[in-house]
């Protein structure tokens, strides 16, 4: 089988993760959840009890901070100077702050080195808003998953299990957060030029990954 990278960016709740995670399983390649990584970099600037927006405190903290994936039966595991916190930065906390780390300048050009180097072997699929335009622009599979606010809040709300939040204010958070993804200076998110659009709002995940994986058949 031939090795190829595969980029899926497109907005907060597409649910990019899951559909990057089945794809990669379905094809034997490796999966790179670069949302996590930005996510456990959150984790610890919280945990130092640091500002999220204090560009210059994160961008110094994030240099000395070891952010390790390692795959399990489970899923993927996230590793942040070797404590697991796979299970701690999915929640609303996080989700209120990591816009802040992802619009980080700094942070963007350490964690897009480690996301370089874990792709340059071929054979991997990753998610997040800038791979395509940004992280791996040469990838073989370019796709921009999106949805409506609502329906990515509706999914949001049905995976938590025991939602922190309503789905209306999920829906409001998601469409802050598409306004400061879009709008920022470093990487904002975009469709790359030759990117395969892909609106999942009335797709089924099933449907969504065969989509995907059908794009990926005539390289491997």
């Amino acid at each position: 089988m031939n090795r190829i990278n595969i980029a899926l960016d497109g907005p907060a709740g597409a649910g990019k993760s899951t559909v990057a995670r089945l794809v990669a399983s379905a094809l034997g390649f490796v999966y790179v959840d670069t949302g996590a990584m930005y996510r456990a970099v959150t984790w610890k600037i919280l945990q130092l009890g640091l500002r999220p927006d204090d560009a210059e405190e994160v961008a110094r903290a994030t240099r000395n901070m070891e952010i390790r994936l390692a795959r399990s039966e489970q899923g993927q595991l996230v590793f942040v100077d070797g404590e697991n916190v796979t299970d701690y930065i999915r929640s609303a906390d996080i989700n209120r702050n990591v816009s802040f780390i992802a619009q980080n300048r700094e942070v963007r050009r350490l964690l897009v080195e480690k996301q370089k180097e874990l792709a340059r072997e071929k054979g991997v699929v990753m998610d997040g808003r800038d791979i395509g335009t940004s992280v791996l622009p040469d990838a073989e599979v370019k796709v921009f998953l999106t949805a409506s606010a609502r329906r990515r809040a509706e999914r949001r709300y049905a995976e938590a299990g025991t939602p922190e939040q309503t789905i209306e204010e999920m829906e409001a958070e998601i469409s802050r957060r598409d306004q400061i993804d879009t709008n920022r200076e470093a990487s904002p998110l975009r469709r790359a030029d030759n990117a395969i659009l892909l609106d999942t709002t009335e797709m089924e995940l099933a449907e969504v990954v065969e989509a995907v994986l059908s794009m990926c058949r005539s390289y491997v």
